[in-house]
């Protein structure tokens, strides 16, 4: 990886999480709050995902699906959890939010691979794996290209010439040109709900290769 990829993108990611939490902050608050209203506690969603190298950390979310069982007291599937609050949470990525303070710890960037669960990680082919040799962003290269409606084998390797980019010297350009597709993106995904999640899921299916 070349200088950018290393101080120079970490330092860009600190000044310009804190400025969006600065920013962001009454939105954040009123997300939470109506979170806590409609869904109730717990408000924030964590998972353990994969990080550089492999590394895992716990990603936050603000919580979109309720934690309705059936008879036997077994967690609904996510598509009967998931209702218009949640949907609209997620069209507009407000869901996102608070990984703003895991790209200010270094657990994240402000672009990379989407962080996936630490299970997927020996299911990757060795050129797939080269995704965790950079930090997971909160939008990426695959993210601007499709998103959730991407099949596996795509979004991966999306992913893969993501980290080859980083080695080369427009690394920062291809970086800018992701944040302002996000930018479009997130606009017409609210607008459309095109791309949160693949056909007949409410997200993404597992990976399996």
């Amino acid at each position: 990886m070349g200088l950018y990829s290393g101080p120079l993108k970490r330092g860009l990611d600190i000044v310009l999480s804190a400025l969006l939490l600065l920013l962001l902050l009454p939105c954040v608050g009123a997300v939470a709050l109506a979170v806590r209203l409609v869904l109730g506690r717990p408000v924030c969603y964590r998972e353990e995902r994969a990080g550089r190298c492999g590394r895992p950390f716990t990603i936050v979310k603000f919580r979109s699906m309720t934690d309705k069982r059936d008879g036997t007291g077994h967690q609904l599937p996510d598509e009967q959890r998931l209702g218009a609050f949640g949907r609209t949470l997620r069209r507009t990525s407000l869901d996102e939010l608070p990984q703003l303070l895991s790209i200010l710890t270094g657990d994240m960037s402000l672009v990379g691979p989407r962080p996936l669960p630490l299970r997927y990680v020996p299911r990757y082919t060795p050129r797939q794996a080269t995704r965790l040799l950079v930090r997971p962003g909160l939008t990426g290269w695959a993210q601007v290209h499709g998103r959730n409606a991407l099949a596996w084998p795509d979004r991966l390797e999306l992913d893969a010439r993501y980290v080859e980019m980083m080695a080369r010297w427009y690394a920062p350009f291809i970086d800018a040109w992701i944040v302002l597709l996000t930018v479009a993106q997130v606009t017409w995904q609210a607008v459309t709900g095109r791309g949160i999640a693949a056909t007949g899921t409410s997200s993404m299916p597992e990976f399996m290769p």
